[in-house]
């Protein structure tokens, strides 16, 4: 199957809170790297502990690695 990347994109990344919570997302990693640094980070991703994108506390955020952060349920 051919994936629709347009469609995708105007059918759901394109809408505003997705957006936020992409920018919310973004903005964790800056926070992390100024943090941690850059090579702490890197291959990682940045974990909300409460799942919320856009709570970018640093008592909420945590550097794990891929594989834990998207088994995480």
């Amino acid at each position: 199957m051919i994936r629709n990347y347009k469609k995708e994109y105007r059918d759901y990344h394109s809408k505003p809170t997705q957006k936020k919570n992409r920018a919310s997302r973004n903005k964790a990693r800056s926070i992390m790297k100024k943090t941690r640094g850059a090579k702490a980070i890197a291959g990682k991703d940045i974990d909300h502990k409460n799942r919320n994108p856009r709570d970018n506390s640093k008592r909420n955020l945590r550097v794990r690695s891929v594989r834990l952060n998207r088994a995480k349920k």
